[in-house]
């Protein structure tokens, strides 16, 4: 039986019988008497060891030499192809039930189906085997989060990077509302890349790059399109590792969603600090549904650092959070000259004339009680502040 599958960036076959399989006690006879092992080592060989052998020059089990069969040279050449190729080949049975040759080889030596999109107006292909979705991803469901940007992919926050950044192309200049995302998949690690545009799937023939080039960051091998034109294909385990080289030495870089000249006027940003995901979520969305654009943070030490980095035009915080709470985080933000203009409104559980009091003298310009909250309520408090959202 022949099996061909795609795995974690291989090209995986394996062909097995129903045969009786090799018998391991008249290969371990013949290892010794080819002088390959002292009696006393080979008695003590597991199965697996014993079938390495089976690869070496010259060994057969055969007694007689014939025109096919006897020579040694047919696994030999098996497994020194495999060594060119940089694969693997490896042999396994189950005792009268037959055998089975695993082949590993390298996608970027086989045809490899790909999802070809552009990325500063050049052409690059993601192999489908790490491929998890693709999407149109409205520009005010990317939040900040923890400093970085996210989507709300599946239950849960998916960091976003743009490709061109990690291809060192420049960056687009499309003008629509959505981004084309392409979410990726290693493993554990899961990242949304942002590109231009989707061109199509396509069946490659996958062409190594010479291999004076050396290694390429982020590109495993290139190809031609239908029209001839060459499209890199991307290293998708190569480009997670930058992804995350990006984020340690913090340089990533944020995708600019900013009106460009001759579109719609900027929004004004909220900033939401809360350390539960749900209310999190249930005021960005409802901020953001009325046209503001809103940056998360999940405590008010996460919620400081974006402050320092960016400029908002109101902050939305929780009071009882980790790290930092809510009335040390309105309290600096008040000594801070760059800030202490900035409108802030307090939305807590906590309901009582000493909390209110304790938030408002903290600094705060407004105190809303999340046992009273509705959406209505939450919008009217925004529009007093700061107005609409673009106004």
């Amino acid at each position: 039986m022949l099996r061909a599958s795609h795995q974690a960036g291989l090209l995986v076959v394996e062909l097995s019988d129903d045969g009786g399989g090799v018998d391991l006690e008249r290969l371990r006879r013949s290892i010794v008497e080819r002088q390959l092992s002292p009696a006393e080592t080979a008695a003590q060989l597991s199965e697996e060891e014993l079938l390495t052998f089976l690869f070496l020059p010259g060994f057969s089990l055969r007694d007689k030499v014939t025109e096919v069969s006897g020579r040694g040279v047919g696994l030999d050449a098996v497994h020194h192809m495999m060594r060119e190729l940089r694969g693997s080949v490896e042999l396994t049975q189950v005792a009268g039930q037959g055998s089975c040759f695993h082949i590993e080889v390298p996608l970027t030596l086989s045809v490899v189906r790909s999802l070809v999109v552009e990325v500063g107006e050049e052409a690059y292909a993601f192999p489908l085997a790490h491929i998890e979705h693709t999407l149109d991803l409205p520009a005010e469901d990317i939040v900040q989060l923890e400093g970085r940007q996210h989507f709300w992919y599946e239950g849960r926050h998916v960091g976003l990077v743009a490709a061109s950044q990690l291809l060192q192309r420049p960056a687009g200049q499309a003008s629509e509302e959505s981004l084309r995302v392409v979410v990726i998949r290693e493993r554990d690690a899961i990242y949304g890349v942002a590109v231009e545009r989707f061109i199509g799937e396509r069946t490659l023939v996958v062409l190594p790059l010479d291999a004076r080039l050396g290694k390429v960051q982020d590109i495993s091998a290139g190809a031609l399109l239908d029209d001839g034109s060459v499209v890199l294909i991307v290293d998708v385990e190569d480009m997670l590792r930058s992804v995350e080289k990006l984020l340690t030495t913090g340089r990533l870089e944020r995708i600019d969603r900013r009106a460009r000249p001759g579109t719609e006027q900027a929004r004004k940003r909220v900033l939401v600090v809360d350390d539960s995901l749900t209310v999190r979520e249930l005021q960005r969305k409802l901020l953001s549904h009325r046209g503001y654009e809103v940056a998360v943070a999940v405590d008010g030490m996460d919620g400081w650092n974006a402050l320092r980095s960016e400029d908002f035009d109101l902050l939305i915080t929780d009071i009882d959070m980790p790290r930092m709470d809510g009335i040390e985080l309105v309290t600096l933000v008040r000594r801070d000259s760059r800030l202490q203009s900035l409108p802030v409104m307090v939305v807590s559980y906590k309901d009582r004339e000493e909390d209110r009091r304790r938030g408002l003298d903290a600094g705060a310009d407004y105190y809303l009680a999340k046992a009273s909250f509705h959406d209505d309520a939450l919008l009217d408090a925004v529009v007093e502040l700061i107005g609409s959202a673009q106004g």
